[in-house]
């Protein structure tokens, strides 16, 4: 890998991002919409936002990274602009790691935008830090990244891309604890649970909800989340091909 190679990657995606403005929408204001309208589906009782805002204040921003990094990308595949720039000395870290530092940008600017609409806004109502707070919705936006770059792999087709957010997002959406405590799943369903990154992006936002200081399961559970998505950058750089197909 190239540090000048990388950034010049991620400054290309960023200038082609500037000029898609559905896009730019879609991750910023997507999600803080998504929270002004669950505060106000609950506005008859509040404690029930405060004890799923949390967790959806980070998981709306990896869905939404998801969506919109997978189709993105395969944008790029299907155009040929990949393929053009596989064939410069590029190494394919070099295009992954640029691609989720551009995003990534994004991700840091629809954190700050959904945690300070939750907290101050809508009125969140958590005994952790702010911060921690971030840093979990930061963590969640570039685990959707990561996996919207690697799923877009296998899709040939835009539509094929948004046909895998059943298969990836939602299992993880049913079994993470956001209905039910996952301890009073089913044993088969809880162990699954265990093994799902999401599970984990939403104790870590529990936590900070419960316990003003970071807790031991919170520290453990930031790095689970921050090691799927480093894992699963890697699994895109080395499933990315070099010609269309």
């Amino acid at each position: 890998m190239s540090i000048s190679r990388t950034l010049a990657t991620t400054a290309r995606v960023l200038r082609q991002l500037r000029h898609d403005r559905r896009s730019i929408a879609l991750m910023l204001l997507v999600p803080c919409v998504m929270l002004f309208l669950l505060r106000y589906v609950f506005d008859a009782s509040p404690r029930t936002f405060d004890s799923i805002g949390a967790a959806l204040l980070g998981i709306f921003p990896l869905i939404t990274m998801f969506l919109v990094t997978s189709i993105a990308t395969l944008r790029e595949r299907t155009s040929g602009t990949l393929e053009r720039l596989l064939a410069l000395p590029l190494g394919k870290g070099d295009l992954i790691t640029g691609y989720a530092l551009a995003f990534g940008v994004i991700a840091v600017a629809q954190s700050l935008l959904a945690t300070g609409l939750a907290l101050w806004a809508l009125g969140l109502d958590v005994v952790g830090s702010p911060w921690l707070l971030l840093l979990v919705a930061l963590l969640d936006a570039l685990l959707g990244t990561a996996l919207g770059l690697f799923v877009s792999a296998f899709a040939a087709s835009e539509f094929q891309a948004v046909q895998f957010m059943p298969a990836v997002i939602f299992p993880q959406l049913l079994l993470c604890g956001l209905f039910t405590p996952r301890e009073n799943m089913q044993p088969v369903l809880e162990g699954i649970s265990n093994a799902l990154p999401m599970s984990y992006a939403v104790d870590a936002m529990t936590e900070v909800l419960r316990h003003p200081d970071p807790t031991g399961a919170f520290v453990r559970d930031v790095l689970v989340v921050a090691g799927c998505a480093v894992l699963v950058l890697a699994l895109g750089a080395a499933t990315l091909r070099r010609r269309t197909a």
